[in-house]
């Protein structure tokens, strides 16, 4: 909390420096991070949790949000700290760098530990891309355009055409690498937080004599036995799972991003990560939560139609919306596709990172040279999310976006002495007035 406003100055581009190594902006490696971070967590996550923890779940999200951020800080501080050039130019980074670089430093036992460390945390991060990030994605989006357009979500033709078109969409973006990656969020993440935001607060001015009541609701009931759950525990760890799911605090996934950064300062890029649980958890999903409990749309006569499963929670905040707006379940699907392509896109990155760390073992720059193998697999598997059956792949994801936590939380602990030097030389040194703006920042201020 007390780095907000350094944070903020970060990422408007104070410090920037275009000569500083790496491949983007930092305002353009915080939003591929928050495009694989804000999506369906965002719009049914919150009402799941809801859904099995009551609105007393929505204030725990809250407090893993703030937890999240130190989460995000480190491990993305990391991922600057031990990032690789390649032969190319381009930046790979993340849990499989710090882990096994990291690790490397500290000697003995902790070079073969770190490096299994590593491997478990690539293997994790092209399943979970495959999987949670890419097919788990566009089978939900093609869920929500058929409900909304009401057409059997079974329909062969109409799935496969859709398949196709964001088979297309995604491959136009995600062959070009990360520069392109990043000036695509750039452009789509503010403009679909924008719209759905917007859409958020148009329902809580409706009713806005409620949002104080509902407030007290969430609060009220975190700390109270009425969670279908399993009491106060049940509240409390729901919150926690469907925070971790939107925000991915914990996993490393985000360094991977955020390791491509142009900065010479890790830990000035950590203050720019930790800013995502705070859009993604603490604001977006809390907007989505009141709307959900100041409409009614979580209580048994609402809910008593809605399918079981995932999708169930997009349903509930389609209700909610509504409610006020009966047109706006075509703006909220419009929002479902949008967060889940800049989702897709993101994560064929993180994935692609993970097999140029896996193929780099059979000879330097092999991973890079072959990398096109895993964003045409990447693609495939696009067109195979809309037409498949996922049950069996989402219980898969799942458990590699769970994996990856194990490796990256234990890594991060371990390197947590040589972080503290490093942020504690950083901060001395700005407090100490030692880090003015660059020359090219300051003259564009002067300019304007």
């Amino acid at each position: 909390i007390w780095v907000l406003r350094h944070a903020f100055e970060v990422v408007r581009g104070k410090y920037d420096d275009p000569d500083d190594e790496g491949e983007v902006s930092h305002f353009r490696a915080l939003t591929s991070a928050l495009s694989a971070t804000v999506g369906l967590g965002n719009i049914a996550g919150v009402a799941i949790a809801i859904s099995m923890g009551g609105p007393g779940a929505v204030f725990w999200m809250t407090i893993a949000g703030f937890l999240g951020m130190a989460a995000k800080f480190t491990e993305c501080t990391l991922g600057q700290m031990y990032r690789k050039v390649n032969p190319d130019g381009t930046i790979s980074g993340g849990p499989m760098y710090y882990l096994s670089r990291g690790l490397a430093e500290k000697g003995g036992f902790f070079v073969p530990f770190g490096k299994v460390l590593a491997i478990m945390a690539a293997v994790m991060v092209m399943g979970a891309a495959l999987g949670g990030g890419n097919m788990f994605q566009v089978n939900q989006a093609w869920a929500a355009i058929s409900y909304t357009i009401e057409l059997d979500p079974e329909n062969q033709f109409a799935s496969s055409i859709f398949g196709i078109l964001m088979l297309i969409m995604v491959g136009i973006v995600i062959i070009g690498g990360i520069r392109r990656i990043g000036a695509a969020t750039a452009r789509i993440v503010p403009i679909m937080a924008a719209i759905y935001v917007l859409g958020a607060m148009v329902v809580l001015a409706v009713n806005y004599q409620a949002v104080p009541s509902a407030f007290a609701t969430i609060v009220r009931l975190a700390f109270t036995n009425e969670g279908v759950a399993g009491g106060f525990l049940g509240i409390l760890i729901t919150g926690f799972r469907r925070a971790a799911f939107s925000s991915e605090a914990g996993l490393g996934s985000a360094s991977i991003a955020h390791a491509a950064a142009k900065t010479k300062e890790p830990v000035r890029e950590g203050f720019v990560a930790l800013l995502e649980p705070f859009i993604d958890t603490v604001l977006i999903c809390n907007i989505t939560a009141l709307v959900i409990v100041v409409t009614g749309a979580y209580l048994p006569e609402a809910t008593e139609h809605l399918p079981e499963g995932f999708f169930s929670g997009v349903l509930m905040t389609k209700i909610a919306f509504e409610s006020v707006m009966p047109w706006f379940p075509w703006v909220l699907t419009a929002c479902v596709v949008l967060f889940a392509y800049s989702t897709m896109i993101a994560w064929c990155y993180y994935g692609e990172r993970g097999w140029i760390y896996l193929f780099d073992h059979f000879g330097e720059g092999t991973g890079i040279r072959t990398v096109i193998a895993f964003r045409l697999t990447f693609v495939a598997f696009v067109y195979i999310g809309v037409v498949a059956s996922l049950d069996a792949v989402i219980d898969f994801s799942d458990a590699m976006l769970l994996s990856m936590a194990f490796p990256n939380i234990i890594g991060c602990v371990i390197l947590l002495p040589m972080l503290k030097r490093t942020v504690d030389d950083y901060w001395q040194r700005y407090k100490g007035g030692q880090m003015p703006m660059h020359s090219a920042t300051l003259l564009r201020q002067l300019k304007k």
